[in-house]
């Protein structure tokens, strides 16, 4: 259960990245009200997770599901490149990600 509460944890993380670019510098009341309930939500189920998870591997997850999660959305809705050497440089993210799982028990 905790790498399921970890990956939902990274999803929360790709919101509130992908928040920060419509908040507008905080300017916008909604864009930054539910950036900030995403960032709050993402660390509280990161919280969660790191009770039953190695801390190393815990962060980097977490971390790596935020970035491939951004970028694929960065890609969609903001028209960034998608470039061979981005889309392998995800593919190796993506690649720790589940090294990582294979090797941590739990």
């Amino acid at each position: 259960m905790a790498w399921v509460i970890l990956v939902l944890a990274g999803l929360f993380e790709v919101g509130w990245a992908i928040g920060l670019k419509y908040t507008a510098g905080f300017t916008r009341l909604w864009p930054t009200l539910g950036t900030a309930a995403a960032m709050v939500i993402s660390l509280w189920l990161l919280g969660i997770a790191m009770k039953s998870l190695p801390v190393g591997t815990a962060y980097s997850v977490w971390v790596g599901v935020g970035a491939v999660g951004t970028v694929i959305l960065g890609i969609v809705l903001l028209g960034e490149p998608a470039n061979p050497a981005r889309l392998l440089s995800v593919a190796l993210i993506i690649a720790g990600i589940v090294g990582l799982k294979l090797a941590t028990p739990a």
